[in-house]
C-alpha cells in the first residue's frame, strides 16, 4: 500500500490542465474508438457487447473526471467551503451508465455516435451489473440523496462501503427463495477510481492503557491491536447538467500484510493467508447474516470500519490544511449518520480528537456534539442497533471506555434535570442492563448529535411520542422531521422517457430540477386528447413490464389488465400476506361463479427476504404457490394472474415503477417510517392504494382524497385495538374472510406440502398478532372493490393517474436536501461548475 509521493512540488499545471473533451458525435466516437482498439486492445474478432459497453463507459467517465476535478477545486478554495458528510452503511446506485448520460447531458450525441457505428445502447447498457452496495429502500433513499446534492451544487461527500458481493441474488426454487453470491464486481467496474494514497489504518481487539500526560492530564492507549487497512475507491456522482461532480467515497478492507512469510516458508500455507482473508471478509459481503455470533462479530466490524476510516479520512484533510488547530472544525464540517449503523461515529470521533490529536474531553465533546447528526429511519425496536457489551470490549475496548464515559456524563445530566427519577436513568441509559448488558446505539447517536430527525411527519411524531419521548422531553429542539423523497431525474425523466417527453412538450424542461412545476399539468387532467396520449404512454411501459415478468416468470400479463403491485422487502410489517389474502379472495369468487362487472387484475410481488427471516421466506413460498394454482387453472384464464419477481433491484423498478397501475402500500399503521417505493410509484402515474402510515398521510394531502384509495386502522387505532383484538371473531362473522381462511386451512395451495404454511395461519390468527392483518383485511377488500370499479372507468382511471404525477413534486429529494441543508448543514450552495 506504499503510495510514493513527489518530494518538491505538485505536478506542473501542463500535466493537470488540458483542454475540455468535446460532447459532440464526433468526439465522443473517437474516444469510443480509442478505448476499444487502444485501452481494450479488442479488434475486429471481439463480439462481446460488454467490451463496447466499457469503451462507452470510458468515454462518458473521461467527461465526468474533469468536471469532478473542477468541483473539487471549487471546494477547496478561499481555505474551503463547509462540508456535510454522508455515512451510509449502504448506497444502491443501480446501474451508472444511463444515469451519467442524462447529467452530463450527452443522450442525443451518444445515441447518434453509436447509430452510426451500428450499435444499440440498450444492448450495451445490458451489460452493466447492478452495484451491489445496499439491500432496499434505505441505500436507494442514500443514492437519490447524493444526486439531489450534486444537482443543488452542495459540497456533500458520501462515505460508504465497497461490498466486493451485494445482499445475495435471489432464486425462486419450488416457490422458495434460495440465496446465490451476487458478485457485483466480477468483472470489474470502470466507475470509481482507487485512491490508495489515502488508505486509512483500522484498530480492532487489543487492550487499553492509561499514562500520565505531559500535562498531568490522564491519556489513554489503545494498544496490541489487530489492525486492518481501508483503501478508498471513489465514484463520481454528476449533479444535473451544472458541472458538478461530488464523490462517493467507499472502503475496501486490505490486510495490513498480504501473508506471514514465515508461515508461507515452513507450508502452512492457509495460516500464512488467514489474516488477509480475514480482513477481506469485512468488505466481502453486504449485511452477514447476524443471527449468529460470528454474523454479529462481522457486522460490528463494517460499522466501525466504515466510521472510523471515514472521520480518519475528514480529519487527515483537516490537518493537511490546518494543522492541530481544531478550533473551527465545527464551523466547516457536519456528518449525517443515515440510520443507527455509523452511529459509533460519535464515540470514535472522541477517540481520534483525544487519543490522536489531544484535545481534552470538553474541547472533544464540543466539536463532537456539534458537527454531528442522525437520522432515524425505523419504528421498531428491533431494528436499533444493540451490541453486547462483551462483543464491544472484545473488538472496541477503547471506544467501549469513551461509551461508558459519555453515559455516566449523560445520565448526570438526566438526574439533574429529574432528580431521583431512577426509572428514567435506567430507560435512557446508553448501556441496557439485563441478563446480557447491551450499547444502545441509537441512543448514543441522539445524546451524541445536534440534530435527530425522521423521515415522515408521522414517523417523526411517533419517535417523540414513543419511542424517544425520555429524549424529546429533554432535548426538544433537537428532534425534526425530514419527509423523504426521490430523485426524478432516474426515476421519471430517465426511467420513463415516454412520459418525460409528454411532460416537458407540455410544460417545458424545468420539472427536471424543480418537481414542483409539475401541478402546471393539473389543468391537462381534463383535456380528453391529453387523456389519451398519457393511457397510452402508461400502454406502453406496460407492454415493457409484461415482457419483463415473462421472461423472469414465465407468466403472461394482459396489459389491458389493472396492473397490482407490491415490490419491497418481504416484511410481515409491510404485510404482504394482506395482498395474498385478497387474491385468494378474488380467486375464491371467481370459482363461485362471481364475476358480474369483473375487472381483469394482474398482480404483481417482490422482494427479498433476511437470509434468517424464517416467517418472511414462508410469505414468499406461499406467494408463488397461490400464483402457481391461479395461472395454471384454465377456468381463472386472463380474469386474474399473479407473479412473483425474483432477485427485485432498481434496474426491474426502473420498468416496473412506469407500468405499475395501482401501488400497494399497506402497511399496518405506526410501522413504515416513510416508504420511497410509494414516491416513485406516485411520479410515474400510479394510484395507491394505502393505508395512513408513513409518507402515504402525506401522498394523500397532496394527491387529495379521489386519488387515493384509503383502508384500514391509523396508528391510534392499531393501539387501542391491541388489547381487545379477536381474529377468529372477525373470521366468523365475514363469510369472504372466513371462505379465505378456510382455502388456506385446507391446504388448497399446499396440497402435496402439507402444514407448510401453519406457521402464517397462527399468526394470522393470533390475537398476539402485532401486524393486525386480519383486521384490515375487511376494509381492504372493500378499497381493492372501489379499485376495480374506478380502474373500469379509463377516462376517470387516467384522470386519476395524472393528478398524482402532477401532485408528486413534494416527493423529489432536491426538497429534502434544501430542507436538510437550511436546517441542519447549512452549507452554501456553490455556481455552476464551468468547465474550463
Amino acid at each position: 500500500m506504499s503510495i510514493k509521493m513527489l518530494e518538491k512540488s505538485n505536478p506542473a499545471s501542463w500535466l493537470t490542465e488540458l483542454p475540455p473533451l468535446g460532447m459532440d458525435a464526433k468526439s465522443i466516437t473517437t474516444d469510443f474508438r480509442h478505448y476499444f482498439s487502444h485501452t481494450l486492445g479488442r479488434d475486429r474478432h471481439a463480439k462481446y457487447a460488454n467490451y463496447m459497453y466499457e469503451a462507452l463507459a470510458l468515454t462518458l467517465r473521461d467527461r465526468l473526471w474533469e468536471r469532478w476535478k473542477n468541483t473539487r477545486y471549487a471546494y477547496e478554495a478561499d481555505g474551503g467551503v463547509r462540508r456535510a458528510y454522508y455515512l451510509s452503511m449502504e448506497f444502491l446506485m443501480g446501474r451508472a451508465l444511463s444515469n451519467a448520460m442524462l447529467n452530463l447531458g450527452v443522450n442525443e450525441p451518444v445515441n447518434k455516435a453509436l447509430y452510426e457505428m451500428g450499435l444499440s445502447l440498450e444492448e450495451l447498457a445490458e451489460c452493466e451489473n447492478d452495484a451491489g452496495l445496499g439491500n432496499g429502500g434505505l441505500g436507494r433513499l442514500a443514492a437519490c440523496f447524493m444526486d439531489s446534492c450534486a444537482t443543488l451544487r452542495l459540497p456533500v461527500v458520501g462515505y460508504g462501503i465497497r461490498y466486493a458481493y451485494g445482499m445475495f441474488r435471489q432464486r425462486i426454487e419450488n416457490g422458495y427463495q434460495v440465496e446465490e453470491p451476487d458478485h457485483w464486481l466480477r468483472s470489474g467496474t470502470v466507475w470509481d477510481l482507487e485512491r490508495s494514497e489515502y488508505t486509512q489504518r483500522i484498530k480492532f481487539g487489543g487492550r487499553t492503557e492509561g499514562y500520565l500526560k505531559a500535562d498531568g492530564e490522564m491519556g489513554w492507549r489503545w494498544l496490541d491491536t489487530s489492525d486492518v487497512l481501508a483503501v478508498p475507491y471513489d465514484v463520481p456522482i454528476p449533479g444535473y447538467q451544472n458541472g458538478t461532480v461530488n464523490t462517493l467515497r467507499l472502503w475496501s478492507a486490505a490486510a495490513t500484510d498480504e501473508f506471514d512469510f514465515e508461515d508461507f516458508n515452513s507450508g502452512s500455507y492457509t495460516e500464512a493467508v488467514g489474516s488477509k482473508n480475514m480482513a477481506e471478509n469485512i468488505t466481502m459481503v453486504l449485511y452477514p447474516n447476524d443471527s449468529t455470533e460470528s454474523g454479529k462479530e462481522l457486522r460490528l466490524r463494517q460499522q466501525y470500519f466504515l466510521a472510523s476510516a471515514s472521520l480518519q479520512d475528514v480529519i487527515r484533510q483537516w490537518v493537511r490544511v490546518h494543522g492541530e488547530d481544531f478550533s473551527h472544525f465545527a464551523a466547516k464540517n457536519c456528518f449525517q449518520l443515515n440510520d443507527t449503523h455509523p452511529t459509533i461515529g460519535v464515540a470514535e470521533l472522541m477517540r481520534i480528537l483525544m487519543d490522536e490529536h489531544g484535545l481534552k474531553w470538553d474541547d472533544a465533546w464540543a466539536i463532537t456534539s456539534k458537527v454531528m447528526a442522525y437520522t432515524n429511519h425505523t419504528l421498531l425496536p428491533e431494528a436499533l442497533e444493540r451490541w453486547p457489551v462483551w462483543l464491544f470490549r472484545k473488538l472496541l475496548p477503547r471506544v467501549l471506555d469513551i461509551i461508558y464515559e459519555i453515559n455516566a456524563r449523560f445520565l448526570a445530566e438526566v438526574a439533574r434535570r429529574w432528580p431521583g427519577d431512577i426509572d428514567r436513568q435506567r430507560r435512557m441509559s446508553l448501556i441496557e442492563e439485563g441478563y446480557e448488558q447491551q450499547v444502545r446505539m441509537a441512543y448514543l447517536a441522539i445524546v451524541g448529535s445536534i440534530s435527530v430527525n425522521g423521515v415522515a411527519a408521522l414517523h417523526s411524531d411517533l419517535l417523540k411520542q414513543g419511542l424517544f419521548r425520555d429524549f424529546y422531553e429533554l432535548w426538544p429542539d433537537k428532534f425534526n422531521n425530514k419527509t423523504n423523497g426521490v430523485t426524478q431525474r432516474r426515476w421519471l425523466a430517465s426511467c420513463n422517457p415516454g412520459l418525460n417527453k409528454l411532460i416537458t412538450d407540455t410544460i417545458g424542461p424545468g420539472w427536471v430540477t424543480e418537481l414542483s412545476e409539475l401541478r402546471k399539468l393539473i389543468p391537462h387532467a381534463d383535456n380528453a386528447k391529453f387523456r389519451t396520449k398519457w393511457r397510452q404512454i402508461k400502454h406502453d411501459n406496460k407492454v415493457r413490464l409484461a415482457s419483463l415478468i415473462e421472461a423472469d416468470c414465465g407468466v403472461v400479463f394482459n396489459t389491458d389488465a389493472l396492473f397490482d403491485v407490491q415490490v419491497k422487502r418481504i416484511h410481515e410489517y409491510k404485510r404482504q400476506l394482506l395482498n395474498i389474502l385478497n387474491v385468494i379472495h378474488l380467486y375464491d369468487r371467481i370459482k363461485r361463479g362471481d364475476t358480474a362487472n369483473w375487472t381483469p387484475r394482474c398482480v404483481l410481488i417482490g422482494g427479498k427476504s433476511a437470509p434468517g427471516y424464517y416467517m418472511a421466506k414462508v410469505i414468499i413460498k406461499l406467494v408463488n404457490n397461490v400464483a402457481k394454482v391461479i395461472n395454471e387453472d384454465p377456468t381463472i384464464g386472463d380474469k386474474l394472474k399473479m407473479a412473483f419477481l425474483p432477485n427485485y433491484r432498481v434496474t426491474a423498478m426502473e420498468i416496473i415503477a412506469p407500468g405499475t397501475d395501482l401501488s400497494e402500500q399497506i402497511s399496518t399503521a405506526g410501522k413504515e417510517a416513510s416508504g420511497t417505493g410509494n414516491m416513485k410509484f406516485m411520479m410515474n402515474g400510479a394510484v395507491t392504494i394505502g393505508t395512513l402510515d408513513g409518507a402515504n398521510i402525506e401522498i394523500r394531502e397532496e394527491c387529495g382524497d379521489d386519488n387515493f384509495f384509503l383502508f384500514g386502522l391509523t396508528a391510534q387505532e392499531v393501539e387501542a385495538r391491541r388489547s381487545n383484538y379477536d381474529p377468529w371473531a372477525i373470521i366468523h362473522g365475514d363469510a369472504d374472510i372466513s371462505r379465505i381462511m378456510h382455502l388456506l386451512e385446507s391446504a388448497h395451495f399446499n396440497q402435496f406440502e402439507q402444514g407448510i404454511f401453519d406457521p402464517i395461519i397462527h399468526s394470522l390468527t393470533s390475537p398476539n398478532d402485532p401486524w393486525l392483518t386480519i383486521a384490515d383485511l375487511r376494509a381492504y377488500i372493500d378499497a381493492q372493490a372501489r379499485v376495480d370499479k374506478a380502474y373500469r372507468d379509463q377516462e376517470l382511471w387516467t384522470r386519476m393517474s395524472i393528478m398524482n404525477t402532477a401532485t408528486s413534486g413534494k416527493f423529489s429529494t432536491d426538497r429534502t436536501m434544501l430542507e436538510y441543508n437550511s436546517e441542519i448543514w447549512k452549507l452554501k450552495q456553490l455556481p455552476e461548475m464551468p468547465l474550463t
